[in-house]
């Protein structure tokens, strides 16, 4: 196998939220494919976070790709010149209000799609969350904070009882998994 080259690069638009553009790519087989578009993302961080008293913290929104609510583990973008323990932590007390005195547990990192996007996303556990804060939301955000009992919350998704997103249940497994064989 071979990668594509890329012959040339023009971009649609370029936002604080991310950037399009289209290349014009040779396989490897000699096809030229002249539209291939890719999305430009900053790479992110989610958390599950979970309370002393084994309790799972989500934040319910708005999102209008999929035009409904839906409960999410805390996430957000990386900052300029933050490590990614730093931005999980700072993205969890603006969103919820929670933060821990322990260290943030890497439990994987993945790229978003590959396909189309640039972009990956580094996935953490927090434990010993308490209370410390109001929340601190952008002019943007409207969310709602909201606690499940943690070794409930496994069931919740797959009987569709909450609506969530496969960032959401695949770092959920992932800390569940975790936890259980305690390989952190």
């Amino acid at each position: 196998m071979k990668k594509w080259e890329t012959l040339s690069t023009d971009y649609l638009y370029k936002t604080r939220f991310g950037n399009l553009r289209k290349d014009k790519c040779k396989l490897p087989n000699g096809i030229i494919i002249e539209d291939f578009y890719v999305n430009e993302y900053s790479d992110w961080v989610n958390a599950v976070v979970i309370t002393n008293q084994n309790q799972i913290v989500l934040v319910e929104q708005y999102r209008h790709g999929g035009q409904n609510f839906y409960l999410e583990v805390p996430a957000g973008k990386i900052e300029e010149n933050e490590t990614y323990e730093e931005s999980i932590l700072r993205e969890i007390q603006e969103e919820t209000g929670y933060t821990s005195l322990e260290k943030p547990i890497l439990l994987g990192e993945y790229m978003v799609n590959p396909a189309t996007q640039d972009n990956k996303v580094k996935t953490f556990l927090i434990t010993e969350a308490f209370k410390a804060t109001n929340q601190q939301l952008d002019n943007t955000e409207d969310i709602n904070v909201k606690l499940f009992d943690f070794e409930e919350l496994g069931n919740l998704i797959k009987d569709k009882v909450v609506e969530t997103q496969l960032f959401t249940a695949s770092a959920y497994f992932m800390a569940k998994s975790a936890l259980n064989n305690r390989n952190y």
